[in-house]
C-alpha cells in the first residue's frame, strides 16, 4: 500500500504516519510546518518531508490512498491535484475505519474524560497481554506512538473526537466509526466556533449512539444529565454508571467492591467515574473486576490529565489539560478532597476558541470557587492568531463572578507572582489545553518547590 498523508505534521496525523509504516506500508507526507515533537518523530522513521510546503507533483496516480488532515485548507494543492486524478481520499477518522472496520470497534466519546478512559482500557490490556490496535489523543507512558494499526489484532481501542473530520468533511469524528461498544463520558458545550448553540452539539453525541452497529452496547455516564437523557432513549443494550466506589486514606484513593479494597495512583470524582467506564468495558470484554483491578493499580493517569509534575513532603504541583467550566469545577475539588490540609492554588488559561469567546466567558460562572487561591490568565497574542476579537481583564473578571479572582494577560506576571509564594502545606494547579504562552511546567515546579 503506498499512503500519501496532507499536512502530515499534525499531533494525530504524524501518529497516523508511523502507525501506517509500522504496519509495512509506503508511506509520504507534506506540510507547510512541522514542530517538535511531530518533526523528531517523524525524522526518527524517515517520515520527515524533505521539503516543508505543498508539492501536488507529491500526487501521482500510483497512490492507494491520500489522508487529508484539518491543518489543510480546502483549496490545498495536493488535495486539489488528488481530486482532480480521481484518488481515494480519506479523512483520518475514515480511514481509521477502513482499516478497523473487520475489528471490534471501542469508541470513547464524551466532552470531557475520553482520553483517560481511554488510557485506562490501554494500560488493562495491555497489563494482561490482550492484542489490540487503538488511538488515542494523548502521548501515554509506555507507548512509543498514538496509533496502532495491525493485521491481526480483533479489537481496537479508538478515542472519539466530536471535532470535524477534515476540511471537506464536516461529520465529527466519532460518527465514522460505528461503534460496536460506545461510551459517552460527559456533555459539555464546547467548539463553539463549529456547533453554535449548546443543543447542536448535544445533538452530536444523539447522532453517535445512532451509528452503533446492530447488538452493540451503550456504556453511559449516569451521573450527567445530558448524557442521561441520551442513555435512557436508547433502545439497544446499555449500562449506565457513576463513581466507583472508595474511600481517601492519608492522601491515598482505595477502591470499594464486595468488601474488598484496591489502591490505585490516579484520584479525583472525574478519574473514578473514568475508572467506572473503563470497568465497565472491560467487562464488555470478558475481563473480571479483579483482573481489571489488579491490572489498574498502577495506572499513574494520561499526560496533563491530573497529572503530578513535582512533588514534596507537603507540596504538589499537578497539571490538567482542563479548559471547560465542568471540568475546572470537577480537577478543582478533585485537588481539594484528596489534599484536605493543604491549600491550593489553581491558575487556568483561555486558550480555546470557545474560552476566549466573549459570549462563552459567561460560562464560567463560579468554576474557579473551590481553590483557596484563584488565578485566570489569557494572551492578547492568541486572540490576535485566532482572529477573535480583542475581551479584557474586566470582563474576564466579571465572567468568573469571584472578587479576589486575579486575571493576568502576562505569564512572566504570573510566574512572578507564583514564585513570591511560600509553598509549604500549599498546592498549584495548572490548567490549559496551552503552555501558558511557553511556560515549562517541569522548570516552574522545581523552581517553587524543590527548595521547600
Amino acid at each position: 500500500m503506498k499512503i500519501h498523508l496532507i499536512a502530515t505534521g499534525g499531533s494525530a496525523m504524524h501518529n497516523m504516519a508511523i502507525a501506517l509504516y509500522l504496519k509495512g506500508y509506503q508511506v509520504t507526507g507534506s506540510d507547510d510546518e512541522i514542530f517538535e515533537p511531530s518533526k523528531g518523530r517523524l525524522k526518527k522513521y524517515g517520515l520527515l518531508p524533505d521539503n516543508i510546503g505543498w508539492d501536488a507533483n507529491k500526487i501521482t496516480s500510483d497512490l492507494d490512498a491520500v489522508i487529508l488532515g484539518m491543518h489543510a485548507r480546502e483549496n490545498n494543492p495536493e488535495l486539489l491535484k488528488a481530486q482532480e486524478l480521481g484518488l481515494n481520499i480519506y479523512s483520518y477518522p475514515e480511514y481509521i475505519y477502513n482499516q478497523c472496520k473487520d475489528k471490534k470497534r471501542i469508541v470513547i466519546g464524551g466532552s470531557h474524560g475520553k482520553t483517560s478512559i481511554t488510557a485506562m482500557i490501554l494500560h488493562a490490556l495491555n497489563e494482561l497481554d490482550y492484542k489490540y490496535d487503538y488511538m488515542v489523543g494523548a502521548q501515554l507512558e509506555g507507548f512509543e506512538c498514538m496509533v496502532k494499526l495491525s493485521h491481526d489484532a480483533p479489537i481496537v481501542i479508538l478515542e472519539g473526537d466530536e471535532y470535524l473530520s477534515s476540511p471537506i468533511d464536516r461529520r465529527p469524528k466519532f460518527h465514522l466509526y460505528k461503534a460496536h461498544t460506545a461510551v459517552i463520558s460527559g456533555i459539555a458545550w464546547d467548539h463553539i466556533n463549529v456547533f453554535p448553540t449548546f443543543e447542536n452539539y448535544v445533538d452530536q453525541f444523539q447522532i453517535f449512539t445512532e451509528q452503533i452497529e446492530s447488538g452493540g452496547k451503550l456504556i453511559y455516564c449516569e451521573s450527567d444529565k445530558e448524557v442521561l437523557s441520551i442513555g435512557e432513549k436508547y433502545i439497544g443494550d446499555k449500562i449506565g454508571y457513576g463513581t466507583h466506589g472508595h474511600k481517601i486514606v492519608n492522601g491515598k484513593t482505595i477502591l470499594l467492591d464486595d468488601g474488598n479494597e484496591y489502591p490505585i495512583s490516579v484520584f479525583g470524582g472525574h478519574n473514578l467515574q473514568n475508572l467506572n467506564a473503563a470497568l465497565n468495558v472491560a467487562l464488555d470484554l470478558g475481563i473480571t473486576k479483579v483482573e481489571f483491578y489488579n491490572a489498574i493499580a498502577n495506572f499513574t493517569g494520561a499526560s496533563k490529565r491530573l497529572e503530578l509534575v513535582n512533588e514534596t513532603d507537603n507540596s504538589a504541583v499537578y497539571k490538567d489539560f482542563a479548559h471547560s467550566p465542568s471540568k475546572l469545577k470537577a480537577t478543582s475539588k478533585a485537588m481539594k478532597e484528596q489534599f484536605e490540609n493543604r491549600s491550593l492554588v489553581a491558575c487556568m488559561e483561555l486558550h480555546t476558541f470557545s474560552s476566549l469567546n466573549e459570549d462563552f466567558l459567561k460560562q464560567y460562572g463560579g468554576c474557579m470557587d473551590a481553590p483557596d487561591t484563584a488565578y485566570v490568565f489569557f494572551s492578547p497574542k492568541a486572540l490576535a492568531h485566532k482572529k477573535l476579537p480583542e475581551i479584557t481583564a474586566e470582563q474576564v473578571h466579571s465572567a468568573f463572578g469571584r472578587d479576589d479572582l486575579e486575571v493576568f494577560t502576562s505569564s512572566e506576571e504570573l510566574v512572578k507572582n507564583l514564585k513570591a509564594k511560600n509553598w509549604s502545606n500549599q498546592n498549584l494547579l495548572l490548567m490549559s489545553s496551552g503552555n501558558f504562552e511557553g511556560l515549562d511546567f517541569n522548570e516552574l515546579a522545581n523552581k517553587l518547590i524543590a527548595e521547600i
